[in-house]
């Protein structure tokens, strides 16, 4: 069914591209602070163990909101993991039971989502004429910044 929502195809197609590669990230993101929250090892075991499970948690909603604005601009989401590993800007490390290095990488990472969300808020509001999507990347940003300050606060 045609979507008729005030944004060209063509612009629909390339933000749709841009969600994309931010469901990417947001997958890889998610399944890497799963692991360390499944691996997490030393004296603050416990409490680490549910600061990672809230993080992970707000990452998987993340997704599913990612996901479902892709569909609501009349575009499919891509799933396979194949596609994501393709389409990431994030690197996955060596496995690690340290949590400063473990909160390191994620720290790291949320800051590459955030500058690259940053970026998005123009490109789909001035280039592409979607408001609605650069609304959205930005409520994202700011997720991920208070989630990089959490994991931030852990580091000093």
């Amino acid at each position: 069914m045609q979507v008729e929502i005030g944004i060209t195809d063509s612009n629909r197609q390339s933000v749709a591209t841009g969600l994309n590669k931010v469901l990417a990230n947001e997958v890889v993101l998610y399944q890497k602070t799963r692991n360390y929250h499944w691996n997490i090892e030393g004296s603050s075991f416990l409490e680490l163990h549910r600061f990672y499970e809230e993080q992970y948690k707000e990452l998987e909603a993340a997704i599913d909101d990612v996901a479902e604005r892709i569909r609501s601009i009349g575009h499919y989401a891509q799933g396979r993991l194949a596609d994501f590993l393709k389409s990431t800007s994030l690197l996955e490390q060596d496995y690690s039971t340290d949590r400063v290095v473990q909160m390191t990488n994620l720290l790291n990472d949320h800051e590459t989502i955030i500058r690259e969300l940053r970026n998005l808020v123009d490109e789909f509001g001035d280039k592409y004429k979607d408001s609605g999507s650069a609304d959205f990347v930005t409520g994202l940003m700011e997720k991920h910044e208070k989630m990089a300050w959490m994991l931030r606060s852990y580091l000093k």
